[in-house]
């Protein structure tokens, strides 16, 4: 590892360490909003808190046929292993 040694160079870092606190702070200000948006939710509505967690990610990444083809898969799967012969 080199230290930086030109004042160029020294600006230079600094600037892209104040880019990422600034990233680092959105992103922290985002995870609360999240966790008290599903706070909210599950509260007024009872709902499991892990079952948001995966509705939220189905949701957004727009996989809901791939997780009911997952779900099916798991759920052979566990009967066949766990099944008493």
């Amino acid at each position: 590892m080199t230290l930086p040694t030109t004042p160029a160079d020294k600006l230079k870092l600094l600037d892209a360490l104040k880019e990422i606190s600034a990233s680092m702070a959105r992103v922290e200000a985002e995870r609360d909003l999240m966790k008290n948006v599903k706070s909210d939710i599950c509260d007024d509505l009872q709902l499991n808190r892990k079952v948001l967690n995966k509705l939220a990610r189905t949701y957004h990444k727009g996989n809901f046929s791939e997780e009911v083809e997952l779900h099916k898969d798991f759920e052979s799967l566990y009967e066949t292993v766990t099944k008493k012969v």
